[in-house]
């Protein structure tokens, strides 16, 4: 472990899942870096393998899935390589997850005090409970919940939907971990409060050098939270790059899709664009690029499957066909 390693390097990450129909090949060979106070837009349609993404890096994978290939190197370590006990430590405490539901997060039968508390305490003993209590509270201040002391006693089912997502992030956000993995945390949140938390994890990772991967659909939530945008298709990554780059001069036809597909980018009365098609199962993709069949540029160089590139420097793509000259725009 270096000080000079990123925070987080996944390299050709391979999970399968193994089912009576077939190998789902949920991830393929997905590689990304994270570094110290980054924050990365993981994207992609339902089905893509995003959220399977963050949940191989935190080895939360279960049977049927299982991660066949690849390293997670966290500072510099490899998280494949670690006993479960190691990991289980790192968790909550130097890495944290939020999930799309909260309820994977709370334990229903406990105060919100107690479940706070004991994360703050189970990974540094020495700390009091009025301390934990007054972290508990200030945390939950963080993210837009009123009366935070009276609210540290109430039960997660006397929350709503929201209001239990944004105890899920303020716990997330409690030991100020190296590495937070949010997977689409605000989609349940109306505007002001998802804008309130975007901005909270901003401010973390520029004052603690957190690194930040923000798993969505949302390209709009992307667009005013990340650093730089890995778009995923099918278990890929088809393109990479800074995030200016890629909205402003996107190459990959499913990028271009999805921008294409933002209301913000539509003129005034026209039709909302739709990427045609849906989804291919992972089961049964089609040879060659999986985006083939949805993709108004295929042709017959698409029957092979095309090979990560790296055009320009800080760039990433996979496919025959590039809607932008990238080294032309870099010049």
């Amino acid at each position: 472990m270096t000080d000079t390693a990123p925070t987080l390097q996944v390299e050709n990450l391979e999970t399968h899942f193994f089912t009576k129909d077939g190998v789902a090949k949920a991830v393929d060979g997905v590689s990304f870096t994270v570094g110290r106070g980054e924050i990365m837009g993981l994207v992609g349609e339902s089905g893509s393998g995003k959220s399977v993404t963050g949940f191989s890096v935190l080895g939360l994978v279960d049977p049927p899935g299982k991660v066949v290939g690849g390293k997670v190197l966290f500072q510099g370590q490899d998280l494949l390589s670690i006993k479960e006990e190691e990991l289980r430590h790192l968790r909550g405490n130097r890495i944290a997850m939020i999930f799309q539901d909260p309820m994977m997060t709370l334990n229903p039968v406990l105060r919100v005090d107690t479940q706070m508390i004991e994360t703050v305490q189970a990974h540094d003993a020495s700390v009091s409970d009025d301390e934990a209590r007054a972290r508990s509270r200030d945390a939950l201040g963080q993210v837009g919940i009123p009366s935070p002391e009276e609210r540290l006693k109430a039960y997660p089912h006397q929350f709503s939907g929201g209001m239990r997502q944004r105890v899920a992030i303020a716990i997330a956000l409690l030991n100020k971990p190296d590495l937070i993995i949010a997977d689409e945390p605000t989609t349940a949140l109306d505007v002001t409060i998802q804008g309130q938390i975007l901005y909270e994890a901003q401010k973390l990772c520029r004052d603690t050098g957190t690194a930040l991967i923000w798993i969505t659909h949302d390209l709009a939530v992307i667009a005013g939270l990340a650093d730089k945008i890995s778009v995923m298709y099918a278990g890929r990554i088809v393109e990479q790059g800074g995030l200016g780059d890629v909205l402003d001069h996107p190459a990959h036809p499913y990028t271009c899709g999805l921008l294409g597909s933002v209301p913000g980018h539509n003129t005034r009365g026209k039709r909302l664009y739709q990427i045609p098609g849906m989804t291919p199962s992972l089961l049964k993709l089609p040879k060659g690029c999986a985006f083939k069949e949805r993709c108004p540029h295929a042709d017959a160089a698409c029957e092979t499957a095309p090979e990560i590139t790296h055009p320009v420097e800080g760039r990433a793509l996979r496919c025959a066909h590039p809607q932008v000259d990238l080294a032309g725009v870099a010049s």
